[in-house]
């Protein structure tokens, strides 16, 4: 079993970058959720991404680096491992350039060279502890938490995340789903986070499931499988070059791969943490230091205090686990 790693990044000050995100946006100053800096910015840790990766899952057969056309400096393009993406290479030009991750993102499938299995990263998840292959995949299939979670729909995300449960109700009848595969739905492994499973068993539709926002393990062929069945939505999709509240976002392929059974119960909690970096700072830091899980998301926002100071700490804390440069540094 080959499995890669698919990340994506920007570098907002990139000056082709900021012009053409200018140009389309009709500012350069904005704080609102789809054109917010933390969207764009780098925070200067990416190198610490690729030195996790190599230290502690050096199995990875493929690193397919996704950005706008854009390369760090330091990082070497001659590594055996390393495949740098463009968005040109596998999203239909019409709809670019792009500055909506959703849109980068339902079009993985088309990377060339893609492994089957793949796992996908922001590049705010981080590898911060010993990975094995069997942490994501086991005998082929993804393994995931098919476990729902209330959603009240007044953020943009959460919007989003209805649309997908339409698409997913308009392909999946719960009830047949459930009868064959209610095991994998109420896995002891879940505990408490899998309590709406048992409430709602049987209720007739799905609602949206848990999305622990971390890196997630996919299978290419579920996108082929949701381009086929969901072309048209998608499609409609493309034309938004910035997020918007009527996206689908890869939590539909996530969810996709999970009503279609092909999936391994497995509790990604415990070992996969978000840490909002605006009022978590310090135990993000923390966590990265002492290793207390083995991939951590900090999650950037425009309104962190004293960001230069956190970002700096963050950084203190990666040294100390991952001091030595990485065969990605130049």
């Amino acid at each position: 079993m080959e499995i890669d790693f698919v990340v994506t990044w920007v570098d907002m000050d990139d000056p082709t970058w900021k012009d053409e995100f200018s140009q389309y946006s009709g500012k350069i100053d904005n704080t609102v959720n789809e054109l917010s800096e933390a969207r764009f910015r780098d925070n200067g840790l990416l190198k610490y991404w690729f030195r996790g990766v190599e230290k502690f899952a050096p199995w990875v057969r493929k690193i397919h680096f996704v950005t706008s056309g854009q390369k760090p400096t330091w990082l070497n393009a001659n590594h055996p491992k390393l495949n740098f993406v463009s968005h040109k290479d596998y999203i239909p030009e019409q709809y670019l350039p792009v500055f909506n991750s959703n849109l980068i993102e339902i079009y993985m499938h088309k990377i060339p060279n893609l492994s089957e299995q793949f796992v996908y990263f922001n590049d705010d998840f981080f590898i911060t502890n010993h990975l094995s292959p069997k942490r994501f995949f086991e005998g082929g299939l993804p393994k995931d938490i098919a476990a729902f979670r209330t959603n009240t729909g007044l953020s943009q995300f959460e919007k989003m995340l209805k649309n997908n449960i339409r698409l997913i109700n308009k392909h999946f009848d719960k009830k047949e789903v459930f009868k064959k595969d209610s095991w994998k739905w109420l896995d002891p492994s879940y505990g408490k986070r899998a309590r709406l499973n048992h409430l709602l068993k049987y209720y007739n539709k799905f609602i949206t499931l848990r999305t622990p926002h971390n890196a997630q393990p996919f299978l290419k062929s579920t996108f082929e499988d949701v381009w086929k069945h969901c072309e048209k939505e998608l499609k409609e999709m493309s034309t938004h070059r910035f997020r918007s509240s009527k996206d689908y976002t890869p939590e539909l392929f996530k969810t996709w791969q999970i009503c279609s059974s092909n999936f391994i119960p497995y509790n990604t909690y415990q070992d996969t943490k978000m840490f909002p970096l605006m009022i978590k700072s310090k135990k993000a830091i923390k966590a990265v230091r002492e290793q207390s899980y083995s991939l951590v998301c900090l999650n950037d926002n425009v309104h962190i205090r004293n960001y230069e100071q956190t970002h700096e700490n963050l950084k203190k804390s990666f040294e100390i686990i991952l001091p030595e440069k990485s065969n990605f540094e130049l």
